[in-house]
């Protein structure tokens, strides 16, 4: 397979959230910044290999076969995060990048050394689950921060938006994966909170706390 195949069949997998549903060709096209076009050539390789079903103006769908190779992309991609970070200190907002690149690598020995050298990890440094060599993994029981009623609490165990930017803000701000987060106002106008965090009081807008994922404490 090509580099271009399989991001074309990461994106399809990450559009259906995991779903068997067809994606369509625009969606699919905005996510690759491509033209609608390029997808509907795309599309016709993939179905060819077995990949995708594809049929005209009904969307993209994985097959049982795309779906393995969907997901043996995001485990490499995910397992090369948590190494730089773990072992070469790379930050978590200079990971992904270099994740895009290292995820296309073939060598499935290579790949099973990284797992077990860092000791079979599930989630990689921005929260998501790591599929297993079979295909499996475990999502957590989160919610955003920003659907928690006032007086509730939780972890913070991931992040929606991974972009470096939202990343660096995170750091600025000292806001990381672990820290336990109490919501102590919502405000009426602009749903902004005020927010304890390890022991200090701050107000983030209600965009940052749509872009955050908490597991709330029972």
């Amino acid at each position: 397979m090509t580099r271009s195949e399989e991001n074309y069949l990461k994106a399809i997998f990450h559009l259906g959230n995991g779903e068997p549903g067809p994606i369509t060709t625009n969606a699919i096209a905005e996510q690759m910044e491509t033209k609608p076009s390029s997808v509907t050539d795309m599309a016709k390789k993939l179905a060819e290999k077995g990949l995708v079903h594809y049929k005209k103006y009904q969307g993209i769908s994985l097959t049982d076969s795309g779906t393995r190779t969907a997901l043996s992309i995001i485990r490499k991609h995910r397992l090369w995060e948590v190494f730089l970070v773990k072992k070469l200190d790379f930050t978590w907002d200079e990971v992904h990048e270099v994740a895009e690149q290292l995820e296309h690598i073939k060598s499935e020995k290579l790949i099973d050394k990284i797992d077990a050298l860092l000791d079979f990890p599930k989630y990689d440094p921005h929260g998501d689950p790591i599929p297993t060599k079979d295909g499996k993994f475990m999502e957590r029981d989160k919610q955003l921060l920003s659907d928690m009623p006032i007086n509730t609490q939780g972890v913070c165990v991931g992040v929606k938006d991974s972009s470096a930017p939202f990343l660096k803000f995170l750091d600025k701000n000292k806001i990381a994966l672990g820290n336990t987060i109490k919501i102590l106002d919502k405000e009426d106008f602009d749903q902004s909170l005020q927010i304890l965090m390890e022991g200090k009081e701050l107000r983030i807008s209600h965009q940052i706390a749509s872009n955050l994922y908490v597991k709330k404490n029972d």
